[in-house]
């Protein structure tokens, strides 16, 4: 139990590890896109700091600094408030809320005296910055790395079920054949598309013979919440990847690569099957039969009160079926890049809308906040997998600064194009209270989804 707490603590820590280190850069990038076209249009720029060396959104609430240095006009620095960032851009209504610069008279260095269209790329520059960031990570991963799928018609012994797809009529076995009438082509993305897309019939081939199963209502609501199951997973043999010490599988004489075929003399060759034939015998004798090296021999046991023998199974899809592998030259992984954080940012955009549009999707049971963020890395470093998800947690953060709620990107750059549509400037004071009301929202959206969060570990 000790060593089992150490792991979980272990992978928590790597967890958090990466979230803070991702975060950490896509912040600061995020900025320096600010800061660039501020200094490209000669505007001061007289902070950049990564964290808040503030209580934000409180301007005036225990400031002081991590580190910090002024290079120039600029102080450059790290703030202990470690939420966010920002740049402190000479004349502009922002975070700091610096109420007595602005009733000075206009300078030419300040981003007020500055052209409407070169103050929406100064707005503009962190989202820019986060979408050439997604753009650039995936060239590099594609080229370095190439791409690997499975193929839906290499998942050879069809799918495996959980509770809510076998209460809407799917079966142990079947073979997905198509969505709503598109052919799937990678498995991985079946589960995506029927969520995004609100799918309302999977075509499968069952012993067979070509079958139309309807999605029920409430199907999406449980694929997304359930924490049981993975809806639809690739079936597989039952083959040993680990054998427990001091379990009934190790007392038994079970050992790594086992193949487990058989439970009490009926065939067992995958393990929705071993599962629920074990579900019945708790606490009496077993026999299982297993394949090793070629050869086939029975270990007798009994079966714990529990159901848990001891193992686990490889979950490795590609010790079963063959994967596509894609290389992609220099050229073909820039393009790439760009067309695959064209579709990233577009399935986002979807996700985000359902909340609003979507019957079976609650706010409350959707967002989610730093351990919500957290959660989507792995527990082991992996290189790739990292710099995935750096990639789409910067273009999470492009497309939430371009919402138009003052006090974030979106909400300047409404102004700004009020502004070049009529020619009229909005004034400070609208401004600055536009900015509070703004922040106000940000910081109660935090709190909430972060509430939500602790929540969920609490219920959990």
């Amino acid at each position: 139990m000790h060593s089992d707490s150490l792991l979980l603590m272990s992978g928590t820590a790597v967890k958090v590890l990466q979230l803070f280190v991702s975060l950490s850069l896509l912040i600061a990038l995020h900025e320096f896109g600010h800061f660039f076209f501020a200094r490209l249009f000669k505007t001061r720029v007289e902070k950049f700091y990564l964290f808040f060396d503030f209580l934000f959104p409180f301007s005036g609430l225990l400031n002081f600094s991590l580190f910090k240095k002024k290079i120039g006009d600029t102080e450059y620095g790290v703030g202990w408030f470690p939420l966010g960032g920002y740049v402190k851009i000479a004349g502009m209504v922002d975070e700091s809320m610096d109420k007595e610069q602005l009733a000075l008279p206009p300078q030419p260095w300040e981003y007020r005296s500055k052209k409407p269209y070169q103050r929406l790329f100064i707005m503009l520059g962190g989202i820019i910055v986060n979408i050439l960031v997604a753009v650039v990570i995936y060239m590099a991963v594609f080229s370095i790395y190439g791409e690997e799928y499975l193929p839906a018609q290499n998942v050879t012994y069809g799918i495996s079920t959980d509770s809510t797809a076998r209460t809407i009529g799917l079966h142990n076995g079947d073979k997905i054949v198509s969505v709503d009438g598109v052919p799937v082509t990678r498995f991985e993305r079946i589960v995506s598309s029927i969520v995004l897309d609100e799918s309302k019939v999977i075509q499968v081939e069952r012993d067979g013979q070509k079958l139309d199963i309807p999605i029920k209502a409430g199907t999406i609501h449980h694929i997304i919440t359930g924490t049981k199951g993975s809806f639809i997973s690739p079936r597989m043999p039952i083959v040993v990847e680990e054998v427990s010490k001091a379990t009934q599988a190790d007392s038994m004489g079970l050992k790594k690569n086992d193949s487990v075929i058989a439970l009490n003399g009926i065939p067992t060759p995958f393990y929705d099957q071993y599962d629920s034939i074990k579900r019945t015998i708790a606490g009496q004798p077993i026999t299982l039969t297993v394949i090793r090296n070629h050869q086939q021999m029975e270990l007798k046991g009994v079966m714990p009160n529990d159901m848990i023998l001891g193992f686990y199974r490889s979950l490795d899809v590609s010790r079963f079926f063959t994967l596509e592998k894609i290389k992609y030259g220099p050229l073909q992984a820039m393009g790439k890049g760009f067309t695959f954080t064209y579709d990233q940012f577009g399935n986002y955009i979807r996700q985000f809308k359902m909340i609003f549009t979507s019957k079976e999707i609650k706010a409350s049971e959707s967002l989610g906040g730093l351990i919500s963020f957290g959660k989507i890395f792995p527990a082991e470093f992996d290189m790739e997998r990292f710099l995935m998800l750096t990639a789409f947690i910067s273009i999470i953060l492009a497309f939430m600064n371009l919402l138009p709620i003052p006090g974030l990107d979106g909400g300047y750059v409404v102004f700004l194009l009020w502004e070049m549509i009529t020619g009229k400037q909005v004034s400070d004071k609208v401004m600055e209270r536009a900015t509070t009301v703004g922040f106000l929202l940000l910081v109660i959206l935090m709190v909430y989804a972060n509430g939500l969060d602790i929540f969920r570990l609490f219920k959990h």
